[in-house]
């Protein structure tokens, strides 16, 4: 073949494959050090402010940014409010009422478009909010790529078919990690994100009331937590305020705790004990338990990961004046 002919087509090869190169490529370290150099400053301070008053909103802004990358990409989209001709992914039930610290989020934008009209996305703004309250929560530091763009499509129709629910078994689990590019131990590592927080009691009753057609409660839950949980959530309860801490041994530190309840048989979800269905994920779970430090490096990098999914980059989307509502 004529030389010439090879070296175009090699060229062209390398077009194609740069144009489909994934977006997150383009997100970097420092993105915002000309343009608004006091960017993450601002957030974390925010951020801090917020958590001195309630430190269980690091697991509110924690779980944000987890909802908002699944759906659509980390493109900041679960902020959006709902219209009268909309019903967005913050008012789906997987997001209404249990997600919480959109006031921090909107804090900080304020103070951003004062300081940099303009230039800071709501999909970085939740991005280093969720950073910080993993620095708040658990004392570890680490950066996050930015330069992520805003999204201007949010249906909650979107988070009902994206997020996995409670109820996952560990295949559905692996399969709706796995469609995001994340691998099933990252899964297992994201998991232990539920150290801290709280859930409502209609996300786990039927394991303590309706499990099965043959059992009401279930076998798999330890019956002395059952019981626990009983008196937190009585059958029947029309109360939809009701809450529990996800780990009611440290709810606010960002710990490795949670896998060792998931070794007691302790986890609040299906989709916690579940994680020890097979012996490998079993020796993982036990690993992340007992060796604190891999499972806090694993977390970050998994958590900055995650992140990345589906970002919006360059020119598209747009940088929100306010994070609630899409520009005009």
């Amino acid at each position: 073949m004529d030389l010439r002919r090879v070296n175009a087509f090699l060229a062209f090869v390398a077009i194609i494959l740069s144009s489909c190169a994934p977006s997150n490529a383009q997100l970097q370290i420092g993105f915002y050090e000309h343009t608004c150099p006091l960017a993450e400053f601002i957030v974390k301070e925010e951020v801090m402010k917020a958590l001195k008053v309630d430190p269980g909103m690091a697991a509110g802004l924690v779980r944000m940014h987890f909802h908002d990358a699944f759906v659509r990409g980390a493109d900041g989209s679960v902020l959006i409010d709902s219209t009268s001709n909309n019903t967005a992914e913050k008012d789906a039930p997987p997001n209404n009422p249990s997600l919480r610290g959109f006031e921090i989020i909107d804090a900080a934008k304020a103070r951003l478009e004062t300081k940099c009209k303009h230039i800071v996305s709501c999909a970085d703004i939740l991005a280093f909010a969720a950073r910080d309250s993993v620095l708040f929560s658990m004392g570890l530091p680490y950066a996050v790529p930015s330069g992520r763009r805003d999204g201007r499509v949010s249906l909650a129709s979107e988070a009902m078919s994206n997020l996995p629910p409670p109820s996952f078994n560990l295949t559905q689990l692996t399969q709706a990690f796995n469609g995001k590019g994340l691998s099933q131990e990252e899964m297992i590592i994201l998991a232990g994100a539920h150290t801290i927080g709280r859930s409502h009691c209609s996300s786990f009753s039927n394991r303590l009331y309706n499990f099965n057609s043959t059992v009401s409660q279930d076998p798999s839950l330890d019956p002395t937590y059952a019981k626990q949980l009983k008196k937190q959530c009585p059958n029947g309860s029309t109360n939809a305020s009701l809450v529990v801490p996800m780990d009611p041994d440290t709810p606010t530190k960002f710990d490795s705790n949670y896998y060792k309840l998931i070794l007691a048989n302790r986890g609040l979800f299906t989709s916690d004990q579940t994680l020890i269905s097979t012996p490998q994920t079993k020796k993982q779970v036990q690993v992340n338990a007992y060796v604190p430090l891999y499972f806090q490096l694993k977390f970050r990098d998994a958590f900055v990961k995650m992140g990345k999914i589906g970002v919006l980059t360059g020119k598209q989307g747009e940088i929100r004046i306010n994070c609630r509502v899409i520009n005009s």
